[in-house]
């Protein structure tokens, strides 16, 4: 049976060297009634209308050996076996309601230092439309996005301050200066560079923002600025308005610095597009056996309200595969719920060792120019200086668009033939 409207779905890959009946039930119950035996008051009419049901059970395979220590075996050692397998669970919503703290409490929980698994990863997630009442979701998303950016039928082209730290907010405002006139879209903060003693959050949107306004004033391009606002609520608050107040169109977040509840009344409050920046993702998804895919990760941040996450690039510096990194961004917009509820919709946000090299493999797995294209040293490192290394990127996702090979374009514009050998190696 299929979970209706009512329930929340969660898949899993699991390894486990128990039978996979009885894993799958034990991952039910420890995340619903929470129990292995029955206690007093565990009625059956409790245990059918609250016990966690198992939608969906799919053997994959046999492993050699445990991913993760500390596993157990079943009473008498089992067959010897150790299976792998997709498991599909599902929960009544008035388990815990439309909350996303209690939803991650049950999908994620204790699941994964339950000694039955030797793996058990969540990989996806499905949420009924209730959440929409208490969640507002993206505010802009990619149709926001492009037009305070003011660039349509193309990717948003963006680069990021470095160095991360260190640079004082005069030093950070003349960067910024260099960029906005060789004519990139955004320009983000790193997520290590907040409101340090060096560089104070009010003092260093007051110098940017300064250099953003006198840009647009002469060209009309307002440059997008991601301000990092990472801290404590009533400090994000404070720093959303401040870049308000001085024409600023985004802000930065570090989604698991601040949490769920954090970044749901930061949405509440603002009026700017919120990037939300995965910093600490590794730990959540890097393991093939343990943690999250990034596919079930975001589904929550989208509705907690942000409006632009990353998702890596392609051929990326990270150990992220290219297949992962379209996958995420392909999710990211995908509609979370069926018309006429909002989709909840956000801006991919490519990123990591990105240059024009990969702009044509990224248009062709993904299909689509809604995403931002975010590349530092292809910007910053070309040798005929920023503005050939924006002119560079525009050509490369022309040609990508167009289906031209990107040697072919280079023939006749000397900023991409320039990029293609510096970045080619």
């Amino acid at each position: 049976m299929m979970p209706g409207s009512d329930r929340v779905t969660a898949t899993y890959h699991i390894e486990t060297a128990f039978p996979l009946e009885q894993a799958a039930a034990t991952m039910a119950g420890e995340q619903s009634t929470g129990t292995f035996v029955r206690v007093p008051g565990e009625t059956d009419a409790l245990r059918e209308a609250h016990a966690a049901r198992v939608e969906e059970l799919v053997e994959l395979g046999d492993v050699a050996a445990p991913s993760l220590p500390g596993s157990g075996l079943p009473k008498g050692g089992g067959d010897g076996r150790r299976r792998t397998a997709r498991v599909t669970l599902s929960w009544p919503l008035a388990n815990f309601g439309p909350s996303l703290p209690n939803v991650l409490a049950t999908i994620a929980g204790n699941l994964s230092e339950l000694k039955a698994f030797s793996g058990l990863k969540l990989v996806d997630i499905t949420l009924p439309p209730a959440f929409l009442d208490r969640y507002q979701g993206p505010q802009f998303g990619v149709a926001g996005t492009r037009r305070l950016a003011g660039v349509y039928d193309r990717p948003i082209l963006g680069t990021i301050i470095k160095p991360s730290v260190g640079l004082s907010p005069e030093a950070t405002a003349e960067q910024v200066r260099v960029l906005v006139e060789a004519g990139v879209d955004f320009i983000k903060d790193d997520e290590l560079q907040a409101d340090g003693p060096h560089c104070p959050f009010d003092a260093r949107i007051a110098a940017v923002m300064r250099v953003i306004r006198d840009h647009a004033d002469r060209t009309g391009k307002k440059v997008m600025y991601a301000a990092n606002l990472t801290g404590d609520i009533d400090e994000m608050l404070w720093r959303h308005d401040q870049v308000l107040a001085q024409g600023g169109t985004c802000i930065m977040a570090s989604m698991n610095s601040i949490g769920l509840p954090a970044m749901r009344m930061l949405r509440a409050h603002a009026q700017l597009p919120i990037h939300g920046h995965r910093n600490g993702w590794g730990m959540l998804g890097r393991s093939p056996a343990i943690g999250m895919h990034y596919i079930a990760f975001q589904k929550l941040w989208r509705l907690a309200g942000i409006d632009h996450s990353h998702v890596n690039g392609i051929d990326n510096k990270f150990c992220e595969t290219n297949d992962s990194v379209i996958a995420s961004a392909r999710e990211c917009l995908t509609p979370m719920f069926a018309p006429p509820h909002p989709g909840c919709e956000i801006l991919p946000v490519f990123s990591s060792g990105q240059s024009v090299m990969q702009a044509a493999a990224t248009y062709q797995a993904l299909g689509t120019t809604d995403l931002m294209y975010a590349a530092g040293g292809g910007i910053m490192a070309h040798p005929g200086g920023p503005a050939a290394g924006v002119r560079a990127l525009r050509l490369a996702w022309d040609a990508a668009v167009a289906g031209v090979p990107l040697a072919d374009a280079a023939k006749d514009a000397p900023e991409l033939r320039a990029a293609m050998q510096a970045f080619g190696g």
